[in-house]
């Protein structure tokens, strides 16, 4: 029986799949030659003659042929990407080293430059000036308490005894010199007004009979004698009249008690001021002892301090100091009027004094305070303000304007007040420094240093 051979559809297909497949290296080994150069080409072409033998190992196969170059067309794909991506690997290997110098060079000359033209320096409040010679004092700080300046306050009493009739002085009323405070009926006042008034009178019958006396004897008509006599009783009248009018004087009443009577006693106001007590109301009984007002003129007071036994040779009298408040923002400028010249057994300290004007009433006396007194001065060679320095990573800088923007300086800095600091090292006699807005520069460059790490 004569059999012939079948035409099989595998083989058109077979060779199809392996047509397909070289055509498909192909491509990728001309993108690699395209992108690497000769070494990639050579490595396709060594991939694409191992496929070719794959390929002619299916065509003898007459089972699962497609299944075979499926697989072998998966496993050249695959080793022709790892392949691609060892290859992009070199080239960026070889491109980083040449591109990094560059880069480094570029990021040394921008880091630690703060940016900024004229209008955002004056937006941020920046300001110039020259490092240069300054005095530099040492400031001594010591606790103090605002009291009354006793030169200017009066315990008023009303040195008779006596009862409280009206008293029309309230507590912190500001009064005038001579003001009424208050009136008393006084026992006393009246027998010392009754005395005067007896005595004036004794003093007009005698100035009576001195005249005729005297007129008598000029006429030769009476002795000699009566004209003696009548001359010193008159003497003695006046002296008694000047011995009422004296003792009235002291108790601070007038010669005469008016519609009120022989009784009333006036409490006057002695000088301009403020009454900060009262102990008296009406009808209440006092003595000639009694303080019943307080009146002290707080236009001017006193800050009281305790000075230490080392630091009293920087506390003189005349030496000008600042008082600050501790309870609000407010200072004044005084000069130290007393210091103590015995140091206290328990305290081991001396009190000290300083007359402060106090026109507006803000110092009132309670308030604790803060002296600040200049304990030494030294001329500095080279000094900044202090409030151009910033503490930056442990270090002491200052901002100094370079090309395009600032630039953080460090320095090296000797003694310091609060307005003035010494530079011992980091700047030149007239380089130029931010005096002011250093801590917005601050802010900028910590800001750019983030921004940069992230």
């Amino acid at each position: 029986m004569n059999t012939k051979p079948s035409s099989s559809p595998l083989g058109p297909r077979r060779t199809l799949v392996a047509i397909a497949v070289i055509l498909a290296l192909g491509a990728l080994a001309a993108t690699l030659i395209l992108r690497s150069g000769t070494p990639g080409a050579a490595k396709a072409d060594s991939h694409g003659h191992g496929h070719s033998e794959a390929a002619g190992h299916a065509d003898g196969e007459h089972h699962g042929a497609a299944a075979a170059a499926a697989d072998g067309h998966k496993h050249d794909e695959g080793h022709a990407d790892d392949e691609h991506h060892e290859d992009s690997k070199a080239e960026k290997a070889e491109a980083k080293p040449a591109a990094k110098p560059a880069a480094e060079a570029g990021h040394g000359d921008d880091e630690g430059l703060i940016a900024m033209d004229a209008q955002r320096m004056q937006a941020a409040g920046v300001r110039l000036a020259e490092a240069g010679p300054a005095t530099v004092r040492s400031v001594l700080q010591l606790p103090g308490e605002i009291r009354f300046n006793e030169d200017r306050t009066a315990h008023v009493v009303p040195r008779v005894a006596g009862i409280a009739e009206s008293v029309p002085a309230n507590l912190g009323q500001n009064v005038k010199k001579g003001q009424l405070l208050a009136v008393l009926s006084s026992a006393a006042v009246s027998e010392q007004r009754s005395e005067l008034l007896a005595a004036s009178k004794r003093l007009e019958l005698a100035r009576t009979t001195y005249a005729r006396e005297k007129q008598l004897w000029e006429e030769k008509v009476s002795a000699e004698q009566d004209y003696l006599q009548a001359r010193q009783a008159l003497r003695e009248a006046e002296i008694a009249v000047s011995n009422a009018q004296q003792k009235l004087a002291a108790t601070g009443a007038g010669a005469g008690g008016g519609a009120g009577g022989l009784n009333r006693f006036e409490l006057r106001a002695p000088f301009d001021g403020v009454i900060v007590e009262k102990h008296l109301s009406v009808g209440e009984a006092v003595q000639d002892t009694t303080q019943v007002f307080t009146i002290s003129d707080l236009r001017s007071v006193w800050a009281e301090m305790r000075v230490a036994a080392p630091d009293l040779p920087a506390v003189r009298v005349g030496e000008k100091a600042t008082v600050r408040a501790t309870a609000f923002d407010s200072s004044a400028t005084g000069e130290v009027a007393y210091v103590g010249a015995l140091i206290g057994q328990d305290t081991r300290t001396a009190p000290a004094r300083i007359t402060l004007p106090n026109p507006d009433g803000v110092w009132r006396p309670g308030l604790f305070v803060n002296v600040e007194l200049t304990a030494s001065s030294r001329q500095a060679p080279l000094a900044v303000a202090t409030q151009a320095l910033q503490k930056m990573e442990q270090q002491t800088v200052v901002f100094v304007p370079v090309q395009g923007g600032f630039r953080a300086q460090p320095v090296r800095v000797g003694r310091a007040d609060g307005k003035t600091t010494e530079v011992l090292e980091g700047l030149k006699p007239g380089q130029s420094y931010v005096a002011e807005g250093s801590f917005m520069l601050k802010a900028e460059l910590g800001k750019a240093t983030a921004e940069h790490s992230h």
